[in-house]
């Protein structure tokens, strides 16, 4: 059974962490900025601004600081500032079991793919695919901001629509497909196989990457493929495959061979208007109207909408 924590309100108190690499102080503090205009509570976590080599502090400071957070009653949200690496260093020493009796909201994207997993796996809780707390009003520009405010903050389903822009936008194979939106960075899930990748069987797969050849993402679903992972999975929806080149006959060859929906060029990921979208949240996939409908991760009253 799918678990779905509360929409978020004003005044709710939110967890700002850093599970993954160092976070720019500047843009953290704009992004905090931004959740308080919201009416949210945001509380930076003790070791959130830290620095160790690539990584956000040690090991212990980043666990730790996620522990608390989702520990605290109180918290209503945790929300990564960034991704980068380290996250699967931490993953397993995080009781992600708690969310069954506290549902908190999760959300972060590409190195966080580790975390969505496990608590998909742990709890069955739903979470959200969205930016970080450090904040790139650049790249995100104002509907960024108002995609991860609505999906935290209201119960509106989430449509996406493919970019023409994007790569990937070329794929799109097969009819309409439904199921739960499990996913996220395509090096996180290559990584997880046998180390914690959850059943896909019966899941609308969602998979983006940023700054990887085309032979190395071949080479990433390759290994996806051939380790089982992808059997009983409903549909593909992929996300933007930024600086990676020119993929689409990659991603065609890879994915369009298995005789399941794909729909490519979706604007979910690491490029330009990053769409929030819901994981673990019912979704239906629709390669002919290029769209990607996912219901709401959080549970919402008749007044949240």
């Amino acid at each position: 059974m799918t678990l779905r924590p509360p929409v978020l309100r004003a005044g709710d108190r939110v967890a700002v962490v850093s599970p993954s690499g160092p976070a720019d102080a500047t843009r953290v503090e704009f992004g905090m900025e931004m959740l308080r205009s919201w009416g949210l509570k945001p509380e930076l976590g003790k070791h959130a601004l830290s620095r160790q080599a690539y990584l956000a502090g040690s090991d212990t400071e980043r666990a730790g600081d996620l522990v608390a957070a989702l520990g605290d009653p109180g918290i209503r949200a945790v929300l990564a500032t960034r991704g980068g690496y380290g996250a699967q260093r931490i993953v397993d020493e995080i009781p992600w079991s708690g969310l069954r009796d506290d549902p908190k909201l999760l959300v972060g994207f590409s190195d966080i793919t580790a975390l969505h997993l496990a608590a998909w796996s742990a709890a069955g809780i739903t979470s959200l695919y969205g930016p970080g707390a450090s904040w790139d009003a650049d790249r995100l520009g104002a509907d960024g901001a108002e995609s991860l405010r609505s999906s935290m903050m209201t119960g509106a389903p989430v449509t996406v629509r493919v970019d023409p822009n994007e790569p990937g936008a070329s794929v799109a194979v097969g009819r309409v497909a439904d199921g739960p939106l499990v996913g996220g960075n395509l090096s996180l899930l290559a990584a997880s196989v046998g180390a914690g990748l959850p059943s896909l069987a019966g899941a609308i797969v969602l998979i983006e990457e940023v700054d990887e050849a085309p032979y190395r993402v071949d080479r990433m679903l390759t290994q996806l493929r051939r380790s089982g992972a992808f059997d009983g999975a409903a549909g593909f929806a992929l996300g933007q495959m930024t600086d990676c080149g020119s993929v689409d006959d990659v991603l065609a060859d890879r994915l369009g061979t298995l005789g399941i929906p794909v729909l490519g060029g979706l604007p979910i990921g690491h490029g330009p208007g990053q769409v929030t979208v819901p994981l673990g949240a019912p979704s239906r996939l629709d390669p002919g109207a290029g769209t990607l409908v996912i219901e709401p991760a959080v549970l919402a009253g008749p007044g949240d909408l």
